[in-house]
């Protein structure tokens, strides 16, 4: 922590030693498990709870459960210097883009196409900015990888679709669904970064989302809140709060100390595998053969990545 800021920027060189699954790919597919339980969570919700609003009482109440429980994060920004604070400046805003464009461009394209395009361009938008950042070129086995895996996830995702005769698909809703992706993948990349450098994986995570909470307050307000005061809404809100932002960007922080944010993004692609079984056990859903395969290539592609090995 006593480093100059400018060495602290300064990207690590990468290990020769081969990473274990438990340093990082274990706690990342376990928030992507976490993340899974999102869209059956919602549906819970109170008839004509706005889906942006959901989204945004979630980042609220968990980015502001990430800054209090981690006293490191209040205490962050006076660490960092003056590049550092604007990468945390710049990772507060990319944390609300996710919510606020994925939620409209679910409302528009589908949540289906929606989860496609964002949660697969994420793994493509964070090797490319990480490339240009020059923190390291993905290696074949990840592009080998995260090929595979989003091409599963999208069979696993549009299957029904498909099975059914095709879906429509907005222009706009596909744009928004891409930013979330660009969203996700910059605040992945800073998280990544500044954890590298030496800072507290939950004082990262914490000092962003902190910041994402206050940034998304006006929003959370401006709309209808009656759906909170029922116990379903209430309930809905801390399920995402506490188990899907808290919990689960403890363990994404956590696993970006061993697991470089090109691979975790590409893991967390798991998020969709998890929501299809869940909507099969929980919901009674029903998934064609062509997205058990989807499900199955996925899972390969992943298992492929999370392997011991040099990513």
């Amino acid at each position: 922590m006593s480093t100059p800021a400018r060495a602290r920027l300064t990207p690590a060189a990468p290990s020769t030693r081969p990473v274990r699954p438990l340093d990082g790919p274990v706690p990342i597919l376990a928030a992507a498990l976490l993340w899974g339980t999102t869209g059956t969570a919602a549906t819970l919700a109170p008839a004509g709870a706005p889906a942006a609003g959901i989204g945004a009482a979630a980042l609220v109440l968990g980015g502001l459960l990430l800054f209090l429980s981690d006293r490191t994060a209040r205490h962050l920004p006076r660490r960092c210097g003056p590049r550092e604070r604007r990468l945390l400046a710049l990772g507060a805003v990319a944390v609300t883009g996710y919510p606020l464009t994925f939620y409209p461009a679910a409302n528009r394209t589908g949540v289906a196409v929606a989860t496609v395009i964002a949660l697969g361009s994420a793994p493509v938008f964070t090797g490319l900015l990480g490339w240009l950042a020059r923190q390291g070129r993905p290696s074949g086995r990840w592009a080998a990888a995260t090929g595979a895996a989003v091409l599963g996830c999208a069979v696993l995702v549009l299957g029904p679709g498909l099975a059914g005769g095709g879906t429509a698909v907005d222009p706009l809703g596909v744009l928004l669904a891409a930013l979330s992706g660009l969203s996700y993948a910059v605040y992945s990349l800073i998280g990544g970064r500044l954890i590298a450098a030496g800072h507290p994986s939950g004082g990262v995570m914490g000092a962003m989302f902190g910041g994402g909470a206050l940034i998304v307050l006006p929003v959370l307000f401006a709309g209808d809140l009656g759906w909170l005061a029922s116990v379903r809404g209430a309930g809905v809100v801390l399920h995402l709060a506490v188990v899907t932002t808290w919990l689960a960007y403890r363990l994404f922080g956590h696993g970006l100390r061993r697991t470089t944010a090109q691979t975790a993004t590409t893991l967390t692609l798991a998020e969709p595998a998890v929501a299809a079984v869940l909507g099969v056990v929980a919901l009674g859903e029903r998934l064609p053969a062509v997205s058990w395969c989807g499900l199955a290539v996925l899972a390969g592609g992943l298992a492929f990545l999370a392997l011991p090995g040099r990513r």
